[in-house]
């Protein structure tokens, strides 16, 4: 018979994300059940109200990177009133989440840098371009992946495992490249969308895009100018403040961005 541990062991070899959910205080002391995105939950708290409250605040863990302890009601109760006259139970939840995807969209000199910082903060990296030669191991060696393919194919491939701790980074200059990539993005979960370019270039692409019918609201989640307003000129002061925009953006902290700026971007 497989247990919760066996399947978990089997998830972690495949780097699928899971939580661990136990209880470690209250009725069933020990009960333990395993909780992954989009796939049935494998064993018991002990009560199946329990199990359906504590499934979804796991998810809501794991999705954020969060390891901890949730207090319930032995049916699942949550608020104070309501485990007022009830003993509580303790539930640890922890998250084995996969490390965060960050995937580079042109196979170009600012590239290297991302990558290199972008690994230095615990992402997997993947790079991307359509041109086979430039988009090879030997240019980008601290990426964990390189995908010669055309967004499309990179979407297929990913997009249904993008989610708010990931980064889409667009550093191509070739609008049949970064429209595709874009809409691919849009479609997506991911947290965050950067796209590389001056504001006359963006401003060309904001038509490119209108014409296939994106436009204000939708295009609200898309960072261009890409990156913190803090001058940076080298692609290494550029990783470092699209990096920072990234953190700054998932911590929702007052940084400013240069999309939100006027005026030269260097």
């Amino acid at each position: 018979m497989t247990t919760p541990y066996d399947e978990l062991a089997r998830r972690l070899r495949a780097n699928s994300p899971t939580a661990l959910v136990v209880v470690i205080e209250g009725p069933h002391v020990g009960a333990t059940m395993l909780v992954t995105p989009n796939a049935p939950q494998i064993g018991s708290l002990g009560n199946d109200d329990l199990d359906r409250v504590a499934a979804r605040d796991a998810l809501g863990e794991l999705e954020a990177g969060r390891t901890g302890v949730r207090h319930y009601g032995p049916q699942g109760q949550t608020t104070p009133e309501d485990l007022a006259d009830s003993p509580t139970v303790r539930v640890f939840v922890e998250s084995f989440a996969p490390p965060p995807h960050m995937v580079i969209f042109g196979a170009v000199d600012f590239t290297s840098a991302l990558a290199r910082v972008a690994k230095v903060l615990g992402y997997h990296v993947t790079v991307c371009d359509a041109r086979k030669v430039f988009a090879t191991a030997r240019r980008f060696p601290m990426a964990d992946e390189v995908m010669v393919a055309w967004p499309d194919d990179v979407f297929i491939k990913f997009g249904a495992t993008l989610g708010p701790r990931d980064a889409v980074c667009i550093l191509t200059h070739d609008p049949k490249f970064d429209v595709p990539a874009i809409q691919g993005a849009l479609r997506t979960q991911v947290g965050y969308i950067g796209v590389m370019g001056s504001r006359k270039t963006h401003a060309k692409r904001l038509e490119r895009l209108a014409e296939i019918g994106l436009r204000g609201d939708d295009l609200a989640r898309v960072m261009s100018p890409i990156g913190l307003d803090i001058g940076a000129r080298t692609p290494e002061e550029t990783a470092i403040s699209i990096c920072g925009e990234i953190i700054a953006r998932r911590t929702g902290r007052g940084a400013t961005s240069l999309s939100t700026t006027s005026g030269a971007i260097h």
